[in-house]
């Protein structure tokens, strides 16, 4: 945690903050030349665009003594409280802007980078006296029963402290109007704010958690009632888990190190064990967060046992219907064999042929009986024990 100085002792804070501040520009200055040889005088760059300004103030112990509507106001506003803090709130904000606070708080050029581009992962970085840290936030859409992810990047100075948010999540206007509310707590300095806007973010996933474990309730009851469009379900809320464990993951490390410079930046005791409870519940949240992507994994395998089974069991009925399918027209096949003998012998001995030689014969009306009779017994005896009737 960058150090912060004791200006309330130190009536040459404001020089300090000067050396490492750009210098204001003199009111007025006298002409280099003569007029008609003076040159123009360069065009002042456009206004930036101050929508993304979503609150910024200067404290000075630990209670509001300006709300500026531009940052431009809000640097002149801090450089008149020598033992003033700046909060500075964007969301999305332009690229001038974010230069021009790096051109007045001496930002690392690296850090401003990451805070335009965003898409970064959570982590903690020291360049000279300031902090740079990244935050993923997170929050539960009812809804769409899916979790929303947004990117939080924080600049922590010895007076100052900038948050640029990227997406919906976190809400730092509560955070903000909590920390107004203390100002004991307030007045201990940026690191104060810091340290409340991480317990923020930690806080927000906790109804993510509950939410998440809604869903994988929801999911193992439908799991085991066999619908099909659970497969899908069970792979974006794993997906989302693995978002949600490179959010989590990370901070264990980040509070650690912060804990760590405890003695050597001289933290104050009540940051101290502000800080160890936002330990503490990173670590509960990581691994719940863990236990639920271990939990869909075995998920996704009950899942696919269970389809298995379902589609042996289908394949079974097929095969169980294909063979009763068989044994009836076996059946339907040996009866018709069986018909088929005397209609052959009747069909033949019908035709109205004079020269057939058994037509006057006596005994070829019995003979024919008996010869159907023979031909269709035989038939079945031989169809009977092939297991056919």
């Amino acid at each position: 945690m960058p150090e912060r100085p004791d200006r309330r002792s130190s009536p040459s804070a404001a020089a300090k903050r000067a050396g490492w501040r750009r210098p204001a520009s003199p009111a007025s200055a006298p002409p280099a030349g003569p007029p008609e040889t003076q040159p123009p005088a360069p065009q002042a760059p456009p206004p930036a665009d101050h929508r993304s300004v979503v609150d910024s103030a200067v404290y000075r112990d630990g209670r509001r003594v300006a709300s500026p509507a531009t940052l431009a106001e809000t640097f002149r506003q801090l450089r008149e409280q020598p033992d003033g803090m700046a909060w500075i709130g964007l969301h999305r904000p332009t690229e001038p802007e974010l230069h021009s606070l790096a051109a007045e708080f001496n930002l690392h050029e690296l850090a401003v980078e990451d805070a335009l581009e965003a898409h970064q992962r959570p982590k903690l970085e020291r360049y000279g006296d300031t902090l740079f840290v990244v935050l993923r936030a997170a929050r539960y859409v009812d809804a769409l029963e899916e979790v929303d992810f947004g990117e939080l990047h924080v600049f922590v100075g010895p007076d100052f402290l900038i948050t640029v948010r990227h997406g919906a999540a976190p809400d730092l206007s509560s955070v903000r109007r909590r920390m107004e509310a203390t100002p004991e707590l307030l007045s201990l300095g940026p690191e104060a704010a810091l340290y409340a806007i991480l317990d923020a973010v930690v806080d927000g996933y906790a109804p993510v958690v509950e939410g998440v474990q809604t869903d994988i309730d929801e999911i193992e009851t439908e799991v085991f009632r066999g619908d099909p469009a659970v497969s899908r379900r069970i792979y974006e809320l794993s997906r989302e888990m693995v978002e949600f464990q490179r959010a989590t993951r990370p901070l264990v490390g980040m509070l650690n190190n912060l804990m760590a410079g405890f003695a050597k930046y001289r933290t104050d005791e009540e940051l101290q064990r502000y800080l160890r409870d936002v330990a503490d519940h990173v670590t509960h949240t990581s691994e719940r967060v863990d236990g639920f992507r271990q939990a869909l994994t075995e998920i996704l395998t009950v899942n696919s046992t269970l389809v298995s089974q379902q589609q042996n069991s289908e394949m079974r009925a097929l095969a169980e219907a294909g063979f009763e399918q068989n044994e009836e027209i076996k059946k339907i096949s040996s009866w018709a064999a069986i018909l088929f003998a005397p209609t052959l012998v009747g069909t033949i001995y019908g035709m109205n042929f004079e020269t057939m030689p058994e037509l006057h014969w006596a005994a070829g009306y019995p003979f024919a009986i008996l010869l159907m009779a023979v031909v269709c017994v035989s038939l079945y005896v031989i169809f009977k024990k092939r297991d056919w009737l």
